[in-house]
């Protein structure tokens, strides 16, 4: 894995998060941005960002740490 995959990755989730923002409050986006990841994106990059929030969240939002934590029960 590359820094700029990671880092493309991590600007990818926070975009759904920021897209989703209006639908209610942190925890409800959270679960938007988790079941957007689940449904859409491949296992590996899932994967990536998943191993990423465990090892050094550094760069995370605390929606984005929320949603990769509801989406580690999915990997």
């Amino acid at each position: 894995m590359s820094d700029q995959q990671l880092n493309n990755l991590i600007k990818m989730l926070e975009q759904i998060i920021a897209n989703n923002l209006h639908q209610g409050d942190s925890e409800h986006v959270a679960a938007v941005a988790a079941d957007h990841l689940h449904k859409f994106w491949a296992r590996s990059m899932k994967q990536i960002i998943v191993t990423y929030a465990n090892e050094n969240p550094t760069g995370l939002s605390a929606i984005a740490k929320r949603a990769i934590a509801q989406l580690d029960v999915k990997v």
